[in-house]
């Protein structure tokens, strides 16, 4: 008898998640060329073959506020994705971080009799560990990215499996470190300082001007220190220059080569996020430093359960990076770390150590690999016996 194509929707509500589920698809597509991908998404995952029927732009925001202001638009896009649960009737809907979006809406496919896998774990081990009993009532399986989630659903005896975390394939220099240095006009006998603000409007509003204070300081301690910024897609150049024409320092800006920046670099000023897991994965030596809103500090306080907020510590279990957040945020702090990192060799190399086993943790990679293999495994139970 002849079954027809397997089916996914896929739902990813942000731009990470859009080219993480694009990966997935390409990874599927090579074990089963006829497989069909529908669901909400961007660019990536459109051009992956995946065939989107809603465009995730319009609903990726961040913080309470701005959720509250797109309220409507995101309702729509959820009464949408549910009706293609319904009507498409998919064999499987992956769900791919966007978390109260998506715990939503594989709600309501468990309920329809669709199998659901969720990919990108929240953050459980910060704050409300109890949402692993509620997330293992709405789905059959659960993709962690780092080694150690699966301890909090193992506990609960939610399906897991750990599939490794994207950004070890991903962070790769295009370049030898030399060939950077030169094409990036640095001298390779003087200290590079770099400076990651962030990738968001308000992250730059809120840390450029206390790094560029920083470097400054650096520089005045260290006349011979270059600087150099990887400027993210998201940020606009008026944005940068607005702060950095203020600067009396010489900043070299380099566009999408976040990698080949960093790689170049003896020590990185960072804000908190992912980018301090890709400089960790080059084991470049850093400090974190982070401002939120006071009511979102406030909050925060209140609600997380985590002794630190930079992923290089949390998946060490220890202090590696200095974390620099709120009121300790400051330029002369800031200014302080770098100087030593620069200065004192033995405590930069011990750094340099504990990244190392920081990548070592984080494993081999393939995780986009491993999602297709896992959804395959999924799809090939189907209840109809597809195969």
């Amino acid at each position: 008898m002849q079954h027809k194509p397997l089916k996914i929707l896929f739902s990813a509500g942000e731009s990470s998640g859009d080219q993480h589920a694009a990966n997935m698809f390409l990874e599927l597509k090579k074990q089963q060329p006829d497989i069909k991908g529908i669901g909400m998404g961007g660019a990536k995952m459109a051009q992956a073959g995946i065939d989107i029927r809603y465009d995730s732009a319009n609903i990726a925001v961040i913080g309470v506020v701005e959720v509250i202001k797109h309220y409507a638009e995101i309702r729509r896009a959820l009464t949408l994705m549910q009706e293609l649960v319904a009507t498409e009737r998919p064999d499987l809907l992956v769900c791919v971080d966007y978390k109260e979006f998506n715990f939503k809406l594989a709600r309501y496919a468990k309920q329809q009799g669709i199998k659901v896998l969720f990919y990108v774990s929240p953050q459980v081990w910060a704050w409300r560990p109890g949402r692993v009993k509620a997330y293992g009532k709405v789905i059959d399986m659960m993709a962690v990215i780092f080694p150690f989630e699966t301890a909090y659903y193992d506990a609960e005896k939610v399906p897991v499996r750990y599939v490794g975390h994207p950004s070890v394939d991903k962070v790769h220099a295009q370049y030898s470190k030399d060939e950077d240095l030169t094409r990036f006009g640095l001298d390779k006998k003087k200290p590079i300082v770099g400076l990651l603000p962030g990738s968001r409007v308000n992250e730059i509003k809120r840390m450029l001007p206390v790094m560029l204070a920083a470097a400054e300081t650096v520089q005045a301690g260290l006349p011979e220190c270059q600087f150099i910024l990887p400027q993210a897609d998201s940020i606009s150049d008026a944005l940068l220059e607005s702060y950095t024409s203020q600067s009396p320092l010489a900043i070299t800006i380099i566009k999408n080569q976040p990698y080949d920046v960093i790689q170049c670099c003896d020590a990185v000023m960072t804000t908190s996020g992912t980018a301090t897991l890709e400089i960790a994965l080059l084991t470049v030596p850093m400090v974190i430093a982070y401002k939120l809103s006071p009511l979102t500090y406030w909050l925060g306080k209140w609600l997380v359960n985590t002794p630190f907020i930079g992923l290089p510590n949390i998946v060490s279990g220890k202090s590696v990076i200095k974390e620099l957040i709120q009121h300790d945020a400051t330029a002369d702090n800031l200014a302080t770390e770098v100087i030593r990192i620069l200065t004192d060799k033995a405590y930069a190399d011990e750094m340099r150590e504990n990244l190392i086993q920081v990548k070592q943790q984080l494993g081999q990679g393939g995780g986009s690999r491993n999602m297709a293999q896992l959804a395959l495994e999924m799809l090939l139970t189907r209840p109809d016996g597809g195969s």
